[in-house]
């Protein structure tokens, strides 16, 4: 016996939906607060992980002295923990949120679909904390070879620059880059998602795919410290992501129409008349361009020989 289609079964009420989405957010936050008291407990080895990418920037770039965290106020070192435990508590939640949101929305899914929460739990729980990772191993280091890179040059133009990094300050910006590139690497899971509900599909992906190009360079250079190399740690792994996700779509995802699929080979036959044509009118236009050339050297030429026929011929 089939199992009806999420229309025909017992629906639920505006204030239902309110009452299940407060439900869900409060264990979702409960399941944070936890996080966040684990996280705090294990605040220095955490300080230690997030430390270490700068700690070996400054040895690999050889200057004076030990890397320190600072702070100013007698109160700035609790608030920093409690930043660094609002960022940590939210990658151990995680996999918990997740099933809050996953439980939120399956009421409204066929039994079919509802059969993939288990994974869809564990991938966006994991794509979490491989993004989070992945800017730990290689977006830190390249990010702070920058910028200790510039110290450097001052010192070899005769400056002293001696880099004071304050606790808050670091907290929040290996944070906010943790939390960038965690949502980031979410993306191949919520195209997947939007495309087995059937709101995109791997056609469309396909054809925006050079403006996402172009967005995802926009958002590397919003959620990255301005120089180029940082931006492009991020905005290369998005747009690689990108495309993996329209894999997905294709392999996961609900299918065009026939239509559809014949109207996209039509457009994509005029795109490559039109390419072929804008090349042929090229050509013509090079080939006009010599020929012009051409034409304007033998001018040349026969107006030097009549000169030169001219000054050879006896003077009567």
């Amino acid at each position: 016996m089939s199992t009806p289609p999420p229309d025909t079964q017992k629906h639920m009420s505006f204030w239902e939906h309110l009452d299940e989405l407060r439900v869900r957010l409060t264990r979702a936050m409960a399941a944070y607060v936890v996080g966040m008291c684990v996280a705090w407990y294990y605040r220095d080895a955490i300080l230690r992980w997030l430390w270490k990418p700068f700690a070996d920037a400054w040895t690999s770039h050889g200057l004076e002295g030990v890397p320190t965290l600072n702070f100013a106020a007698p109160s700035d070192a609790f608030m920093a923990y409690f930043k660094l435990s609002l960022v940590a508590g939210l990658l151990v939640a995680s996999p918990f949120i997740f099933w809050q949101l996953w439980a939120f929305v399956a009421p409204g899914l066929f039994a079919k679909e509802k059969r993939i929460a288990i994974p869809f739990v564990l991938a966006s729980s994991a794509l979490f904390i491989v993004g989070g990772l992945f800017g730990w191993r290689v977006a830190f280091p390249v990010t702070f070879d920058y910028f200790l890179d510039l110290v450097r040059e001052a010192h070899g133009a005769g400056m002293r620059i001696t880099p004071v990094v304050m606790m808050g300050e670091y907290l929040d910006f290996v944070g906010q880059m943790l939390l960038a590139f965690g949502i980031v690497f979410e993306l191949p899971l919520f195209i997947l998602f939007l495309s087995i509900a059937g709101i995109v599909n791997y056609l469309q992906l396909l054809r925006f795919g050079r403006w996402f190009v172009l967005i995802a360079f926009i958002v590397g250079a919003i959620l990255t410290p301005p120089d180029t190399t940082s931006q492009i740690v991020m905005s290369v792994p998005l747009c690689l992501l990108y495309f993996v996700s329209i894999g997905l779509a294709y392999l996961f995802g609900k299918k065009p129409s026939p239509e559809a699929i014949a109207e996209d080979r039509k457009r994509r036959a005029e795109a490559k008349q039109l390419r072929r044509e804008v090349v042929d009118a090229r050509r013509r236009e090079k080939q006009a361009e010599k020929q012009k050339v051409a034409r304007a050297e033998a001018e040349k030429q026969k107006i030097a020989r009549a000169e030169a026929e001219k000054k050879k011929a006896p003077r009567g």
